[in-house]
Parts: structure tokens; sequence; C-alpha cells
């Protein structure tokens, strides 16, 4: 029997501004954060979700339908669907983790049918959970966050953490965008659902996914772990934003001239594709899939043809131009790095969940859309909440703590040099979009990007806040976001010298042994590395 749970209490505030005082302060209102939010109020901990759309609608989930990591709890399918995995990923995954989220799939799944979701019944009438439809998931998400107790902040994207006098999380400030002022939670923990980054590339539902979080985070302190797998590109028509790359497992790529392109493929022969891309224009029809399957196709996935009905295109029959568009760390495994069963971070007061926190456990070095990084929404969402809750019921009733702003970029005057968001973000993607810097990687290329990347970053970390705010300090805040990763992601790159998952080195083309570790990485105005050994390494140790 869960504890009834108790709404935020909302406290006095200077004008222009809106305070609460929480136990939980969760951001982000995608799968991750609802999940979070929903876990911790059943805690019976009082808590406010803040996100920076509508939550229910915006996020890379809301958009589209997702496959699941589902898997009945048979030890045969259980360890055919780890092993499958496993080689795909690197080698990087850990089994005990693996185990443990399919498990909580498994068990908020049954969760989800109880709240009525309208899982589809095969022809025996057995239920079918391996996939979900994200309008209807995410409307009831926030049906059920509500339900809990939880106070919902919508439109109300956060600026910056609250630390205080040592150093642990403890709430965050940021915008009303419809309310033209600002808000502010103090919270005795914080978990950040934000998701990953996918630098405005226009992937349908990600141009919100920014990596604000993890600009926060590591304002901080917080670490990340296997940021250089985080170059996923996924097909999508040239004139278009859908990348749900499933469909074009039924297509045929071609060149201008009509020619196939040799090896290019949805699913291990993507990297074809790419190469293709760099010489010239690449072509797609879907003339595999027969009347049944296109059926079927039109009517799973409604909002995959949207873009060809209002060109007139009909894809089974005329060719389309397609290009690869980055998805970053939203379909990567990086993110920031938890350090135990309850998703902290490696930060006092600070959780994470979903796209914003490392999948490494359960992906290792390749993960895709959906399945497996839909499952590790539902499972971290609740436990972070659940750590978060926890942690905050251990800190009692502690007096009202002096806190302090710890963010940085946008935020702090420092000089009069000017500081134009767009053209920021423009600058990060000239670095993080070419195929022969990020999909084909080499260390003198990666060498170049850093070096320029790192130059924008001085630029900008002494740059006058109020020229930013000027357009819109959220934008200013979203692009340092942005170069932010794109940095942590080639030095990740940089020290692995080796291929293994999406990480690809031209100049270290083969899977080195050796190398069968984790890379983190952390740091604002200077980025650092280490490394961290396998799960395994650390089990060995401890045997003997």
């Amino acid at each position: 029997m869960t504890s009834q749970p108790h709404r935020a209490e909302r406290v006095s505030a200077p004008p222009g501004s809106v305070e609460f005082n929480a136990d939980v302060l969760v951001l982000g209102g995608g799968p991750a954060g609802t999940w979070a939010a929903v876990s911790a109020a059943e805690r019976g901990a009082r808590v406010v979700l803040a996100d920076k759309g509508f939550c229910g609608t915006s996020g890379a989930t809301a958009a589209a339908g997702t496959g699941v990591w589902y898997v009945d709890p048979d030890p045969a399918l259980r360890e055919v669907a780890m092993a499958k995995r496993e080689k795909l990923g690197g080698q990087l995954q850990d089994r005990r983790w693996m185990a443990r989220v399919l498990d909580q799939t498994y068990q908020q799944s049954y969760r989800l049918a109880d709240w009525g979701y309208p899982y589809p019944s095969n022809n025996e009438g057995k239920s079918q959970r391996t996939s979900l439809q994200g309008p209807e998931y995410m409307r009831l998400m926030r049906k059920r966050t509500k339900q809990a107790g939880v106070t919902i902040l919508d439109h109300s994207p956060a600026l910056e953490l609250l630390v205080d006098d040592n150093g642990a999380v403890a709430g965050a400030s940021g915008l009303r965008r419809q309310k033209h002022d600002r808000w502010t939670v103090r919270a005795k923990a914080v978990v950040i659902a934000t998701g990953g980054c996918a630098f405005l590339s226009k992937t349908l539902g990600s141009n919100v996914l920014t990596g604000d979080g993890y600009l926060m985070a590591a304002e901080t302190g917080a670490e990340f772990s296997s940021m250089e797998f985080s170059n996923p590109y996924a097909i999508s028509p040239a004139f278009g934003s859908v990348t749900k790359t499933l469909f074009y497992g039924w297509a045929t790529f071609t060149y201008e001239d009509g020619s196939v392109v040799p090896g290019a493929a949805s699913k291990g022969g993507r990297s074809a594709i790419a190469r293709a891309l760099l010489e010239g224009a690449v072509y797609a029809r879907l003339d595999k899939a027969d009347d049944d399957v296109q059926h079927q196709m039109r009517a799973s996935q409604p909002n995959f043809f949207l873009p060809f009905d209002r060109t007139g295109i009909d894809p089974f029959r005329d060719r389309f131009p397609v290009t690869l568009r980055l998805e970053g760390t939203v379909r990567g495994t990086g993110g920031l790095r938890i350090i135990d069963d309850s998703c902290a971070t490696s930060v006092p007061g600070l959780y994470a969940a979903g796209d914003a926190a490392t999948r490494e456990l359960i992906c290792g070095g390749f993960s895709g859309g959906g399945s497996h990084n839909a499952a590790w929404a539902m499972s971290s969402g609740s436990w972070a909440g659940q750590g978060a809750a926890d942690y905050a019921k251990q800190l009692g009733k502690t007096t009202r703590r002096k806190l302090s702003s710890a963010g940085t970029v946008a935020l702090r005057n420092r000089s009069l040099r000017p500081f134009e968001p767009a053209a920021l973000a423009r600058a990060v993607q000239d670095e993080v979009f070419p195929y022969e810097l990020n999909y084909f990687r080499d260390g003198a290329r990666l060498d170049g990007a850093l070096a320029r990347l790192d130059a924008a970053w001085i630029g900008v970390s002494d740059a006058d806040a109020d020229a930013a705010t000027g357009a819109d300090v959220l934008r200013a805040r979203e692009s340092a976001a942005m170069l932010a990763t794109a940095r942590w992601m080639y030095r990740s790159a940089l020290a692995r010298q080796e291929t293994r998952g999406m990480h690809r080195r031209d100049d270290f083309p083969d899977q080195d042994a050796q190398q069968r570790h984790y890379v983190t990485t952390g740091g604002l105005d200077e980025v650092w590395t280490s490394v961290q050994p396998h799960a395994e390494s650390v089990y060995a140790e401890a045997a003997e």
C-alpha cells in the first residue's frame, strides 16, 4: 500500500517569480520523467515536475510509436534477448542490469495495462506488449502523474540547478514561458530526465532535446559515461523529419542514375548510405513491401507517411531522396554516469533517468530507436524516482538550506562580448553533422573539430549574459549545452582508440579486447576523460 501523495508547497517569492517547496523535483516530462514523478509520489514524496514543453506531448516518444524491450519471464527467452544484443553493443553490457530492466519493464507494462493502456491482442487473445503508441502512452502517463498528486509546470524549461553549501543539489530554477516569469523549486533531490541531445537536427520530436540537463548537471560536477557512442544517424526523407527507420527494411537504395548502392540497407548497411551521400544524392523506394505489408505500415505508423502525402509521393512506387539525420545521444547510449541501483549520479541529491542517463549497462556501445531506450525509460525513471524520494526522506525535516545558483554560461555577467545563440548552434552543427567528422571518425579530424569547439567554448563562457538574453536566454543555454555535449562526445571518441559498437574510427578499424571498458568524461572549461572498468572486471577482482 503506497502512501498518500502530498502536493508541493507553494511559498512566497519575489515579484515576477513563483517558488515551490518539494521533496523531489523532476526535470522533464517524457516517459522517464513521468515514471520518476509517479514513483516518487508513490513513496509519499511531494513532487514537482517541470517540462520544457507540455508534459505528455513533447519529446521523442510522444511524437510516434516506439518498440519496447519486453520479454516474457522465460529463462530461455531472456537469455536469447540478452545475448542477441551483446555482440552488437561491443560486449559492454552488464547482465545484472539487463535482467533488472527486463524484470522492471515486464512489471511496468502490466501496470500500464491496469491503468488502461489499450494493448492490442494477437489471434490467440494474448496481449502484445512489445510496442507502444506514443500519443496514447504519454497521454496516459500525464493523467497518472496528475492523479499521483504531482504538481506539473508546463512550458517551464529549467535553466540551472541549485546547490547547498555542501555541494548537494537542492532544486532548480527556470522560465515559465506562458506566464513570462520565473520559477524556483527548492527540493531535497532532483531527477534529470530531460532527454539527450539531437543538436536541432530536425528529427521528429527531438528538436526540444538539446542536452540542457547535461549542462546543468555538469555545472554541479556530474560525470558522463560512454559519450563516444553518440553518433547514430537515422534515415529520413530529405524533405521530412520522420526518422522511423524500420520501414526502410523494405527499401531499395539507388544512386541518381538508378543503379543500386552496394551494401545499402536500413540495418547493417547505413554506413554504405553515408559514404554514398558523401558523393551525391541517394534515393529510396519501398518496393519490397507487398500489399499486405503496405496496409500494415500505414495502420501502425501513419505519421511516417505524412511528408509523402503532402508532397504527392507514393513511397512504394516512386523514388524519393533520403538523408541521414543525426540523433546524437537521444539514440546513442551515452549520458550522465549513474553510480548505483537507484540511478544516483556522482553528485549528492542528483539522479538521472531515460536518455539523460547512460544506457551502456543494457545497450553497451549500440542502441537505436525505441526498444532498449523505451525499456530503460520505464525502468530508470521508476528507480530514480524511488531513489530520490528515499534520499529526501533520509534528509528528514531539515532546516531551510542556504542555496546558490550553479548555472554559468549565459547566466552570469562576465564581459561585454556578444553571444548569438543561433550562430553558436550553427557552429556546433558544422562540427557534428558531417559524416566524415562524426560517422567515420579519425584522430586528426577529431582533433581539428575539438580545437574549433574548444575555441567556441572560450568565447561563450566569458560572454555577457545580457547579450544572450536580448534574444532568449533559453536559446543561449540550449546552444551552450549543444556545444558542451559535442566536446564530451569528441573527447571520449579520441580516448577510445578502436572501433566498437556505433563508434567507428577509420584510423583504428578493429575492436581491441584491451579496451573493453567505459570512458568517462566531464568538465566544462577543461574537459577530461578517464577509464572505468567493465563490470565483469570488477566482479573478477572481488572474487580474487
